[in-house]
């Protein structure tokens, strides 16, 4: 049997409406309290009188596991449905949360917060909700599903960064911590519309492909090889800026609420960003938004760090990095989609973003490192412009097309 993606006639309830609000709600309330830990490394450093890197490396982890277990998380979406990882994904990630709250040496917070936390948000993240909609979605929904998709992460991050403040100073930083693992919780009904049946994905050539074979083809191609390395830059800048930005405003003698703000900024102007990447996608080559993306990103860094720091200045560049934030995801997704079809879609999107973490992980980890070092996070602010302008290039000569197949291959 060749599988095709579903219909609004064959999901019953679960329109395409339907899905894509509540795959964005997951994405919403599993991006959200992810972007806003960030926040709670003044306050859980303060209280136990930890270095910046202890909190630094202990997220780091989170973003390595993230990425390295992402590939794994997509190739069970793809057997199996979405609906199993991302409700396993969630409870893994509540508790991570709650074990958080109660660390109380550097090797406990990195496994909680590193280990335990960087499985579950592989489970819970926007790339398993991604895959699901391009198996689940018509063609003509993709690009701007991705691009909701991704939105709706960047709202939580919009939404959850002032939740953060409010509660850290309402009820402190442990209940905060809590009340943001009974939030993730809301994601595991919600994953029932996302259910998609084992195997489902495109039909042709791909709709047997086994794993093994699909990991070869993507491996040995020389585009898909570029869009990964390119992607290395997009976790680095992201994850940096996310988890040490806060802390760099104090520094420069702005209150703890700036940062906040600007990391909230980020998140709500990347709605508008994502979803006019995901409507851009269909109308001009991917490879040259990515490259428009990666080299904007590193003329507003360059900005930001030239002028003097202050609430306007901080919140102006929130708004215009929040324009290119997760816009890449659309459509480096999108260009997964267009090389190799659906079928194995959440896996190979997974394998591109196990990069992005790498980078990601080495962003966060050497931002505290360096500042350890130097008392200054100049040198990661130069890196973040330098790898920015090395990736526009990288993904210039990417090819879109779907990759050439001999033949059907044996499950």
């Amino acid at each position: 049997m060749l599988y095709k993606p579903q219909t609004s006639s064959s999901i019953g309830w679960r329109t395409p409406a339907v899905i894509l609000v509540c795959g964005c709600l997951i994405s919403t309330f599993g991006f959200g309290p992810r972007s806003a830990l960030g926040l709670f490394l003044t306050p859980m450093s303060s209280a136990h009188g930890w270095g910046r890197d202890v909190f630094a490396l202990a997220l780091a982890i989170q973003m390595l596991l993230w990425g390295a277990c992402q590939p794994f998380a997509g190739a069970v979406a793809d057997r199996f449905g979405a609906m199993r990882v991302l409700s396993g994904g969630a409870i893994l990630y509540a508790i991570g949360l709650v074990l958080m709250a109660y660390s109380q040496t550097p090797a406990m917070l990195q496994f909680t917060a590193g280990v335990v936390l960087g499985f579950g948000i592989a489970g819970s993240s926007f790339t398993v909700v991604l895959g699901a909609f391009g198996k689940l979605l018509p063609e003509r929904w993709r690009s701007f599903a991705f691009g909701a998709g991704t939105a709706a992460g960047s709202f939580g991050q919009f939404l959850f960064s002032p939740i953060a403040v409010g509660l850290i100073d309402g009820f402190g930083w442990q209940h905060a911590l809590l009340i943001f693992a009974a939030i993730v919780l809301v994601i595991i009904p919600l994953t029932l519309a996302l259910t998609v049946p084992s195997g489902q994905g495109d039909s042709g050539s791909a709709a047997h492909q086994s794993i093994k074979h699909a990991l070869t083809e993507a491996l040995s191609h020389r585009s898909y090889l570029l869009l990964v390395l390119g992607y290395f830059t997009c976790g680095f800048q992201l994850f940096f800026i996310t988890v040490h930005l806060p802390a760099y405003l104090v520094d420069r003698g702005l209150p703890a609420e700036i940062g906040a703000w600007t990391i909230g900024v980020i998140g709500l102007f990347n709605v508008v960003g994502s979803l006019s990447s995901g409507w851009l996608s269909d109308r001009m080559p991917k490879r040259y938004l990515l490259a428009l993306i990666y080299s904007m990103r590193s003329l507003a860094v360059f900005a930001f760090i030239s002028l003097p720091t202050t609430p306007a200045s901080s919140v102006i560049f929130g708004a215009v990095i929040g324009l290119l934030w997760l816009s890449s995801v659309p459509p480096t997704n999108g260009l997964v989609a267009v090389m190799f079809g659906t079928r194995w879609l959440t896996m190979l999107a997974g394998l591109a973003f196990f990069s992005h973490q790498v980078g990601g992980f080495m962003g966060v980890w050497l931002g505290g490192l360096v500042y350890e070092r130097t008392g200054s996070y100049d040198l990661i602010w130069w890196l973040s412009i330098l790898f920015g302008l090395l990736s526009a290039v990288i993904n210039m000569p990417i090819e879109e097309k779907p990759v050439a197949r001999a033949a059907p291959q044996p499950t």
